[in-house]
């Protein structure tokens, strides 16, 4: 990869990796309602939480489309046990340093972010049963992600990742969830 003419080594995107970390890291701690707004949405989205919930709840509101919510959280939910899978080969360690974490975290590894990926996917997914979900879903998953900055426990390829990763899988049965949709009528 070039930037300005020359050859980015794997030493520079290191480096800017832990620079964004620390930035993002130092928002939360010098602004209390930012540390606040991200520890609500890490304790959330733990485990797919949030967007589990959410498209459960869907499925209960929106009757008519209810096995598209389904099939989206579904693949909510496998996004987020991919994620997992992921972070048992690669065995990437979350960030240290003399800055302790604003939150505490299920486990030791940081790549992909499960977070991002969850989020991601119900991004994607859940605009199948209905747009406007999309709408609503894609900026609480943005917040969600750079949450996991914030409080320090991913580094920022961990979050690009984990939200790959989410997005791939949702679009991966996107066809099966738009099938739900189109049975319908």
């Amino acid at each position: 990869m070039r930037y300005a003419g020359r050859r980015l080594s794997y030493a520079d995107c290191a480096g800017a990796d832990r620079l964004l970390l620390a930035t993002l890291r130092d928002c939360g701690r010098r602004l209390p309602a930012v540390a606040a707004a991200a520890r609500a949405l890490s304790f959330a989205g733990e485990h797919g939480a949030l967007w589990i919930a959410a498209g459960l709840a869907g499925a209960v509101a929106d009757p008519e489309r209810r096995a598209a919510w389904l099939r989206g959280t579904a693949l909510t939910g496998a996004a987020h046990l991919a994620s997992m899978g992921v972070k048992r080969v690669v065995r990437r360690p979350r960030p240290g340093g003399p800055v302790e974490p604003l939150v505490r975290t299920a486990g030791r590894h940081s790549f992909p972010s499960s977070h991002a990926a969850s989020a991601a996917a119900a991004a994607v997914a859940f605009g199948a049963p209905r747009p406007a979900a999309r709408r609503l879903a894609a900026p609480l998953a943005a917040a969600m992600c750079l949450s996991r900055l914030v409080v320090g426990v991913h580094y920022p390829t961990d979050v690009a990742a984990g939200a790959l990763l989410g997005v791939v899988t949702a679009r991966a049965g996107g066809r099966w969830t738009r099938r739900a949709v189109d049975a319908r009528g």
